[in-house]
């Protein structure tokens, strides 16, 4: 893949490689791994490493000296930062540019300005551009600004005041570029949230329907061996065990509970009922039927 950008754009490499006296695919390989800022992902491709050559040589940007790096984009591309060192040489650099003030708003007791106006002059130009900066709009939870807040204001305004004065485009500073990754990343991370969403709302209706739905009916022997259990539970006496147990299962064994502990004559009567077979069910079925009455 070198050779092959190499060979689409032997001009650019050559020219940007003589300039540092490298040799042009050295310079490419050494440059995707040190020009771009990524903690994760695919290694940076040679288009993406190309794009950033095209716009350092545009401004006439060392990324050796980290003037211009850039971070890896969506789609196999970037986003070229240009740091304070950058701005301050393609200002320079620019045949119109004619010098450049600061003016901070007034402060108390040493705090930070509320805005601070850069005002850039140019050769060609009878009326200064200026623009103004604000600490609240620009502030962000970084070390930079919490270290050197009215320096970082002021590095705002004056690339912000270079935008207009000069129509300096397609290069970002690190704080936008931060802004700009991270909003992707937000942005990528949506879909997957809603799809996850998407996919648990799914499920929980799922299951709220099979809560919903009927209970099969129980069949009609299920339904006798419940009625006799209930009628077991209830019962006070062996005498009225003994009647349920004539309904249950016949009217053999008479006397069986003459001696018998209640609870016992119980267990008793409920380990017969649950061990009839299908060939019971109608006996089991007529004996529930039954236990509605004088059980």
């Amino acid at each position: 893949m070198t050779t092959e950008i190499a060979s689409a754009a032997p001009s650019l490499l050559a020219k940007i490689a003589s300039r540092y006296s490298v040799e042009p695919a050295k310079m490419l390989s050494t440059l995707k791994a040190t020009a771009f800022r990524q903690k994760d992902g695919p290694e940076v491709s040679n288009e993406q490493m190309m794009a950033l050559l095209i716009v350092a040589d545009q401004y006439g940007l060392n990324p050796w000296t980290k003037e211009i790096y850039a971070f890896p984009h969506q789609n196999n591309g970037i986003v070229p930062v240009v740091g304070v060192d950058g701005w301050a040489r393609i200002i320079n650099s620019h045949e119109q540019f004619d010098g450049v003030d600061f003016v901070e708003a007034e402060t108390v007791g040493g705090a930070v300005p509320a805005w601070v106006e850069c005002v850039i002059y140019r050769k060609d130009r009878s009326h200064a551009i200026r623009v103004k900066e604000y600490f609240a709009e620009c502030k962000r939870n970084t070390g930079p600004w919490g270290s050197h807040p009215r320096r970082m204001l002021r590095h705002k305004a004056m690339i912000q005041c270079a935008r207009l004065a000069f129509g300096f485009v397609g290069i970002f500073d690190d704080d936008e570029a931060s802004r700009i990754v991270d909003a992707t990343a937000v942005e990528e991370v949506k879909p997957a949230a809603a799809a996850a969403k998407t996919a648990a709302a799914t499920a929980a209706a799922k299951a709220s329907k099979r809560l919903a739905a009927p209970k099969p009916a129980k069949s009609p022997k299920v339904e006798a061996l419940d009625g006799i259990a209930a009628a077991v539970a209830a019962a006070g006496t062996l005498d009225e065990l003994e009647e349920i147990r004539k309904r249950a299962y016949g009217h053999h064994d008479d006397g069986l509970f003459d001696d018998a502990d209640l609870d016992a004559a119980k267990s008793y009567i409920l380990r017969r009922v649950e061990s009839m077979t299908t060939a019971d069910g109608e006996i089991v079925e007529a004996a529930a039927a039954g236990n509605g009455g004088d059980a």
